[in-house]
């Protein structure tokens, strides 16, 4: 049976997914803490990267004032590195998920600090690049930080041993924010966004059900979700929700009509 593209491009992002998150974390003595110097060296990388690679010109194709040249030593950079790049950062910030425990007692109301620091750092970024790049190109640097961003989210519930309702609302929570910044930047499809992220959600509130209505919509909805991502909805502990020893028996006999 033949694939369709959109298939194939789900492949190929869980694979990119799966590789950055099987990279070594970064060693705690090489971080900047400094916040300022971070952003200030952020700013100052791009900004000189992308005055080199994308010089601006004008409608006749003359160079638009004056430009450095890059020293032949120093080697150019493209849009799939910058892709690349802010792909590395999402999965380095949403790394921070598997690294805290979603048991809160009460409502946080904010997202958790490393989505804040990612939604700043996009936001940031595209505006310090939207003089110089355009739509379309900020669109494929900007624009895979959603399917890699989702499928960190799916993965990280795998690593999690237990959650309870205000974790499963905070995780909700940090989805929504990563969606309001990248759905802000103009060249990046909102709806594609949305649905991906939608998709996100759907999945942690399923941890709410109690297991019968649980299995009642996996009869219903057994596509929506990877059999995979289904038993991990039974693994992970969750405050208040019983599940009776037979569980997952029931549910490889749901998934095995399939």
């Amino acid at each position: 049976m033949e694939r369709n593209a959109s298939d194939v491009d789900v492949e190929v992002e869980m694979e990119l997914c799966n590789l950055m998150l099987s990279l070594r974390p970064i060693k705690q003595e090489n971080l900047i803490r400094d916040d300022n110097k971070l952003i200030l060296l952020a700013s100052l990388s791009d900004l000189l990267e992308l005055g080199n690679a994308y010089n601006p010109v004008e409608e006749n194709g003359k160079q638009k004032g004056h430009h450095h040249s890059r020293t032949s030593s120093v080697p150019s950079r493209n849009l799939t590195s910058f892709a690349d790049e802010y792909r590395k950062l999402a999965i380095d910030c949403l790394k921070e998920m598997t690294s805290r425990e979603y048991l809160d007692d009460q409502d946080a109301e904010e997202p958790d600090d490393f989505i804040i620091s990612l939604t700043t750092q996009i936001t940031r970024r595209d505006e310090e690049m939207a003089p110089f790049v355009a739509g379309v190109k900020r669109n494929y640097i900007f624009g895979g930080i959603c399917s890699i961003a989702a499928n960190a989210f799916m993965k990280a519930l795998a690593d999690m041993k237990s959650i309870n309702l205000f974790g499963v609302q905070q995780i909700c929570r940090n989805s929504i924010a990563l969606e309001q910044a990248l759905a802000a930047i103009p060249s990046i499809d909102s709806e594609t966004v949305q649905q991906r992220l939608d998709r996100v959600r759907t999945y942690y509130e399923l941890l709410n059900m109690p297991f019968e209505a649980l299995l009642a919509f996996i009869t219903e909805h057994e596509n929506l979700f990877t059999a995979t991502e289904y038993t991990n909805l039974l693994k992970v502990q969750v405050r208040g929700r019983e599940i009776p020893a037979d569980a997952r028996d029931r549910l490889s006999e749901i998934l095995s009509h399939r």
